[in-house]
């Protein structure tokens, strides 16, 4: 059921920074990949050395391997719950035990949250054992296990008021129950995006405002806002202590509205210069100045239409034909309500894909912002890019040669390499020439 809040607050696993949807791009993108095409060519603007690109390799495969067996596995767990009577025989007990019906619900949800928890629980562990061996992990296994507890947590005090209104409102319009639940989707997800960093967040990383610690390099930032037009003020950059986890280095833009602000790694601090982290800095606040989070939501909207029409055909199709094996016999039901986010997950899964084509055009729309906001800001905007995508890369591990299929169905993102060798080959100022976003 933690599934619950990514399909309605997240819905296509791609909303980080760019949501789920159709785009095709536009002729910023076009023109931008003709400059590159002008360019010399450079096979490994991304690389590291052996020993190094030896971990890599590995810690990737281990990635790969627990991200396809945890999508699939979460799959597995919710149909062995139906198949096996267990979500019958748990709506039975609640309604036997508790009373009034709203407890039954809270039961009964919350004992799904916990299962599906415990499930992935195997594959997290997996996950953190190779980051701990390969150093990107510094957390300890008991704060691990804390931060566990209190995402569960986080996913019972959300996911189980969620699924409780969202099965009143099958109980209550059981024909179109579908469009109802598309038109809450939306105020849920720019609920969700405000509240994020202002109460999510906090609860598992410590913050502290960057102006504070570091006014140099704010005054550096507040050259590219008055490059951007961005409305992100200094009181609003905080610096996160991330060297208690990890060993990675990031920097990002996070909230909407009066909760937007900009967040920096403090592992960034003491591994790029200044002038790598406002190119970051650039990137992010070119998802904002090409407006990516209306963009997104409105693709999400669409694209949410469509799921769930199609999951609610799906789940009414599975009800009539598995119901008297499973003991379900209507969608109104609690057990109902479980086909109806199995066929929710099922469509999350099959529209990965899809939801991640669009984030990589997204975030390549923000590498191309980002280095020309800092065109005449340092010294050498390409060179730039390249050094802090190659800081990125070494820090987390990437692999500097990924698989195009897992990259194409996973990769929220494009590949490091990919990324570092557009920076390495854009210069639109070559010749007299302009950019697509700031004309010097």
């Amino acid at each position: 059921m933690a599934g619950i809040v990514a399909v309605l607050l997240v819905v296509s696993g791609a909303v980080s920074e760019a949501q789920s949807g159709k785009a095709t791009p536009d002729s910023a993108s076009r023109a931008a990949q003709a400059d590159v095409k002008a360019q010399p060519h450079a096979e490994q603007a991304y690389s590291l050395p052996p020993e190094k690109l030896a971990q890599a390799k590995a810690l990737n495969r281990i990635r790969v391997w627990v991200a396809i067996a945890g999508s699939v596995w979460g799959l597995i767990v919710l149909w062995a719950l139906l198949a096996t009577g267990t979500a019958t025989r748990l709506d039975v007990w609640t309604r036997e035990t508790l009373r009034p019906r709203w407890m039954q619900g809270i039961g009964f949800f919350g004992f799904v949250l916990v299962v599906l928890a415990v499930a992935d629980l195997p594959l997290g562990l997996i996950a953190h054992a190779a980051s701990l061996k390969y150093h990107v992990s510094v957390q300890p296994w008991g704060a691990w296990f804390v931060d566990n507890a209190k995402g569960l947590g986080v996913s019972l005090a959300i996911g189980v008021p969620v699924a409780l209104f969202l099965n009143w409102v099958v109980r209550k319009s059981p024909r179109r129950y579908w469009i109802w639940i598309w038109l809450i989707s939306l105020p849920l997800i720019l609920i969700g995006t405000f509240l994020e960093p202002l109460v999510i967040d906090p609860i598992f990383n410590k913050y502290s405002s960057l102006n504070a610690t570091h006014p140099g390099l704010v005054a550096k930032l507040e050259e590219v806002v008055a490059r951007t037009g961005t409305q992100i003020p200094p009181s609003r950059m905080f610096l996160m202590k991330a060297s208690e986890k990890s060993n990675g280095i990031n920097a990002y833009v996070t909230g909407i509205g009066s909760s937007k602000r900009f967040v920096m790694w403090d592992t960034t601090m003491d591994r790029m210069p200044d002038d790598e982290i406002m190119f970051i800095f650039g990137h992010e606040s070119g998802h904002y100045v090409l407006n990516h989070i209306p963009k997104g939501l409105a693709l999400t909207m669409v694209g949410l239409l469509f799921l769930f029409w199609a999951c609610a055909h799906l789940a009414e199709g599975m009800v009539r034909r598995f119901g008297h094996r499973w003991n379900v016999s209507a969608m109104a039901s609690r057990t109902g309500f479980m086909v109806l986010f199995f066929a929710l997950s099922i469509g999350n899964f099959v529209s990965t894909p899809v939801g991640n084509t669009i984030s990589r055009h997204f975030e390549h729309e923000a590498d191309v912002y980002g280095q020309e906001a800092i065109h005449g800001l340092v010294a050498d905007p390409q060179k730039t890019a390249v050094s802090g995508f190659n800081h990125m890369g070494e820090a987390w591990l990437e692999d500097p040669d990924p698989n195009a299929f897992v990259e194409f169905w996973m990769g929220s993102h494009p590949s490091v390499q990919e990324r570092a060798r557009f920076a390495e080959r854009y210069d639109p100022w070559a010749n007299g020439g302009r950019g697509e976003f700031f004309e010097k």
